[in-house]
């Protein structure tokens, strides 16, 4: 007797890229489209939504892809079916970024349950932490999510965390002086409601002692101040790393960031990814030792805290592409 296996409905899928579309990215700009033909999903990076002077080379793009793409895969699993995927399966489409195909049923186990349960409670947090530790149970799940994903999640003694503080706070400076990067920082913060970008109120306050690089969002800088708040004085501060540096590395990372992150929310975690110091590529050799073969994708800033709002999401039709020719809604 012949076993028919049938793949998800079109609707399943349908749900599981709305799930995808939960994950983070850069000023929350959503730079992904997705098309479901019969049990495949393509992944795609949306080229109109690159942000060219944070992210000349689409490093973060693809970080932001790979999260996606983490999501979307843990979205099917949770509806019962196993994935395979193949990155950039096809040279003369370089914005493909992956190509997934739901594959056998499965039952769906309780460490499936927790992380998808917490995607909907993920969200980037720029509000100060308690002063309390996390406790190193935890982080050695978080690194073995991670390590899961193909990447590396490394802690920080107190030296070496003071160290890429102020090298981050250094980058920071010097990406706000690059020409144009008001003008873009200003088009991903929205004044009114928009599916995207990052609105006033995710925004969170400047650190009164100016101990982290918390990014800041005005829209004008004549329109409103900025308030500032004490933040942790000794913040945790994680290293994300990979073992190279290319395409596929990158995307590598948004994957294990995207577990590492749902990982930390469902023990009830805050997270702030810091992406400063490696958006400037003199600061981004200083993070870690050369002779550990290993390149920072992220800095990751967790710990405990208040409960923020979710940042807004474009509808599913607008990321979901017809089944024919593939082309751009550009904004």
């Amino acid at each position: 007797m012949t076993t028919v296996i049938s793949p998800p409905t079109r609707e399943v899928l349908s749900d599981c890229v709305r799930t995808a579309t939960a994950a983070p990215s850069l000023h929350n700009s959503q730079p992904w489209q997705f098309r479901i033909r019969g049990p495949r999903l393509e992944v795609y990076a949306d080229p109109a939504r690159r942000l060219p002077v944070l992210d000349p080379d689409g490093r973060e793009q693809l970080i932001s892809v790979g999260a996606a793409l983490f999501t979307l895969r843990l979205a099917i699993r949770r509806a019962g079916h196993r994935s395979d995927f193949e990155l950039f399966p096809d040279p003369d489409r370089p914005d493909l970024v992956a190509r997934v195909i739901a594959t056998c049923p499965s039952p769906v186990t309780p460490a499936i349950e927790a992380l998808a349960a917490a995607v909907p409670h993920r969200h980037t947090n720029r509000y100060p932490f308690a002063r309390s530790e996390v406790p190193a149970a935890v982080l050695d799940r978080l690194r073995e999510a991670a390590g899961r994903e193909g990447a590396r999640l490394a802690g920080t003694a107190p030296a070496g965390r003071d160290a890429l503080l102020r090298l981050a706070r250094q980058a920071d400076r010097q990406v706000q002086e690059r020409p144009g990067y008001r003008e873009e920082r200003t088009r991903w913060s929205p004044p009114g409601p928009r599916p995207d970008g990052v609105p006033r109120g995710a925004t969170g306050p400047a650190d009164a002692w100016e101990t982290l690089p918390i990014r800041d969002f005005r829209e004008s800088e004549a329109m409103w101040t900025a308030p500032s708040d004490h933040f942790e004085p000794n913040p945790t501060i994680l290293i994300l790393a990979t073992g190279a540096d290319q395409r596929s590395d990158w995307v590598r990372a948004g994957q294990a960031l995207q577990r590492v992150l749902l990982t930390a929310t469902w023990h009830g975690l805050a997270t702030m990814p810091i992406s400063q110091p490696i958006e400037v590529p003199s600061v981004r050799r200083l993070l870690i030792d050369p002779a550990s073969g290993l390149t920072v994708q992220m800095l990751l800033r967790i710990g405990y805290g208040r409960t923020v709002g979710r940042t807004p999401r474009r509808p599913l039709t607008d990321v979901l592409l017809p089944t024919g020719r593939r082309t751009y809604r550009r904004r």
